[in-house]
């Protein structure tokens, strides 16, 4: 089911690979199974939590989250907890307390965020597949960025606890994997279901693209959109802003609640993003987050509308391809794509578009609560899409990176 090393290839790969900083900490596990990397977000028994930052507790959790116990349960074994954006509250996991994630396919640009960690190493083969979260896009937009397959599932799907929360009203555990199988597997583990096979995809699902969102695209996921999308019709669909912005806010203020008093007390410990998304969260007023949440449920009502009569909707993760790591100002095009599907809770699969150049990925979106039914479509456009498995990055020399 899963196309997986075994631990000893996938530590040997993790090692050859430590330049990219994907890992933050390594098991000593030694059972056969199914490799799982999991972001270091989630409690594994025996390892510490750091979710991404140098603040306390620093004392190795005493029990695996559920969703953990569910992938041991299926014979599973962890090899390590992976890098991140600092608290999750970034889309590129340039980490400044465990350096930033670098990009498989160029080194000298970012994996994506905050589940960055967990795609690399699904890229480079230091896993069978891995487990991430998203808030705002955090395992779409590094799936994406990193040519691999990343899955969203419907919010609420998978148990949260034992899971660092970033805006616990938004959060979602969901997968990263080679391929859509593999990846939809994978959720059937977390969400405590036993994972059968698909069965074969029709191929003649309804797709469509929502008017005016894929727009401004750089050269290189302007190609690649008008490959896999040129002849699909576009629908009337709610703006992007509109259906983003109740998650944006409902994401700063959830965030600052749940800091608040550790911001308090050490706030030279954070960095000067998180900081800065912190400091606007705590002077949210609170009718604008009550409001914010009452506005998802109108929100979530027309996008279920203006979907009906298709199976799915395409729109590209990012409008650009992976950017140097360091270059300002990115996190709203990073994010712009991906958070309105955080608003709605649908679920959603990213795919990597037949390039040869820098990955892009694309989203593909269901209705919310058919997690199986997206997984068919996303079969489908895999297969369609690929007469070979997606390449892998020319990986770098131990130590190195540009």
């Amino acid at each position: 089911m899963w196309e997986t090393p075994t631990l000893a290839e996938a530590r040997r790969r993790a090692d050859e690979t430590a330049g990219l900083n994907v890992f933050i900490s390594l098991t000593d596990e030694s059972e056969d199974g199914p490799v799982v990397a999991v972001k270091d977000l989630i409690d594994v028994q025996g390892a510490v939590t750091t979710a991404g930052s140098p603040l306390p507790p620093d004392e190795p959790a005493r029990r695996d989250a559920p969703l953990v116990a569910r992938l041991r349960a299926a014979g599973c074994v962890v090899i390590g907890k992976t890098n991140l954006h600092e608290w999750a509250f970034g889309p590129t996991s340039d980490n400044p307390h465990f350096g930033p994630v670098r990009n498989p396919h160029d080194p000298a640009r970012v994996a994506g965020g905050s589940s960055g960690g967990s795609a690399v190493a699904v890229a480079v083969g230091a896993c069978a597949w891995a487990i991430g979260t998203d808030t705002g896009g955090s395992i779409r937009i590094p799936a994406g960025l990193c040519g691999v397959v990343g899955f969203k599932p419907s919010l609420g799907a998978i148990d949260m606890t034992g899971v660092v929360p970033l805006a616990w009203s938004l959060d979602t555990v969901g997968t990263l994997a080679t391929n859509v199988a593999s990846a939809f597997a994978a959720f059937e583990v977390l969400a405590g279901a036993s994972p059968g096979e698909l069965e074969e995809p029709p191929g003649d699902y309804r797709l469509a693209l929502p008017a005016g969102w894929a727009v401004d695209l750089d050269r290189d996921t302007e190609a690649a959109w008008q490959r896999v999308a040129g002849d699909l019709p576009e629908i009337d669909f709610p703006d992007r802003r509109w259906v983003a912005e109740p998650a944006l806010t409902i994401l700063f203020a959830e965030a600052a609640a749940y800091h608040r008093e550790l911001f308090a007390a050490f706030p030279e410990s954070y960095g000067d993003d998180v900081a800065g998304h912190l400091q606007r969260g705590l002077e949210l007023p609170a009718v604008d987050y009550a409001q914010a949440l009452l506005e998802c449920e109108i929100v979530r009502a027309e996008v279920e509308a203006a979907m009906a009569g298709y199976d799915a909707v395409l729109v590209p993760c990012t409008p650009i391809v992976a950017p140097p790591i360091g270059t300002p100002d990115v996190r709203e095009p990073l994010t712009r794509l991906t958070r309105p599907f955080n608003t709605t809770g649908q679920p959603v699969f990213s795919l990597p578009a037949p390039v040869d150049g820098l990955p892009v990925g694309i989203q593909v979106v269901g209705r919310f609560g058919g997690d199986r039914e997206i997984a068919d479509v996303a079969r489908s456009l895999e297969r369609a899409w690929y007469d070979r498995p997606p390449r892998r990055p020319s990986l770098p020399l131990k130590g190195s990176h540009a």
